[in-house]
């Protein structure tokens, strides 16, 4: 009686869930930022587009300056960061009339010309800081990434900032006082907001930067360096948090060489 050939067995196939393989939509990717951000990051190295973040944070960062500009008034804004800086409040308090109105308005036309054209602004501090962290990545560590990468993650990651502007938006349509509002610190999501024009200006500098959102932001883009990269964990949160530390400690040395 003829028997049937065996046939041999194939060795079985690594599979992955249909979910991980499957190309994110840029929705997704906003969604996923927030809630499952290795998602959106691991997603990064198949297409490192960042134009629908940096739209988005582009539009609400408007809307939060055209609120400012109809409901505070750039003059207060102006006068505001002016008190926050003892050494040039007093400067201007000493000029005579006419030439302080004129530095005044100076003053003002500037904060509100750099205020609108944050979103530009903002692209090129996300370039440096991709830099700074590419460049300490690729020397320091060794990592296998693209820079284009790194950028459009340093964009997502930017996403919780919009919290900030559109609780600041709400505060001020809610009728809340412009005096003493900053508008670079709008919001008491940092210990630095409590500390007015007549506190310590070295430590506002200091605490001003423990911000929950910030530390938020910078938590996800040291999760992102380790999903779009082989570098460990702990070697992306050193680099992140050490280059925070930096700033920190930059501006730190600048409110004591200006208060």
């Amino acid at each position: 009686m003829a028997t049937n050939p065996s046939v041999p067995s194939q060795p079985p196939q690594p599979s992955q869930p249909a979910a991980a393989l499957a190309p994110l939509s840029e929705g997704q990717r906003l969604i996923y930022t927030l809630f499952a951000p290795s998602r959106t990051f691991t997603d990064l190295r198949r297409s490192a587009s960042w134009w629908a973040p940096f739209l988005i944070i582009a539009i609400v960062s408007i809307m939060f300056i055209y609120v400012v500009d109809q409901k505070v008034g750039f003059r207060k804004v102006a006068e505001n960061l002016i008190e926050l800086q003892p050494k040039q409040a007093e400067r201007i308090d000493r000029l005579p009339a006419d030439q302080r109105q004129k530095v005044m308005q100076q003053q003002v036309t500037a904060t509100k010309a750099i205020s609108y054209a944050v979103p530009v602004i903002a692209l090129g501090v996300y370039a440096v800081f991709a830099g700074v962290l590419f460049a300490t990545l690729k020397f320091g560590a060794s990592a296998d990434m693209k820079y284009k990468t790194l950028f459009a993650l340093v964009v997502y990651t930017r996403l919780p900032e919009l919290l900030r502007a559109l609780l600041a938006t709400l505060s001020i349509l809610a009728g809340v006082s412009g005096d003493g509002f900053n508008i670079q610190n709008p919001v008491a999501t940092n210990p630095g907001y409590f500390i007015g024009p007549d506190g310590s200006a070295v430590l506002r500098a200091l605490l001003t930067p423990l911000d929950v959102i910030t530390i938020w932001t910078l938590i996800l883009t040291a999760i992102g360096i380790t999903c779009i990269s082989k570098v460990k964990r702990g070697t992306a949160y050193a680099v992140v948090f050490g280059w925070f530390a930096v700033t920190v400690l930059v501006r730190v040395v600048l409110a004591v060489a200006t208060s």
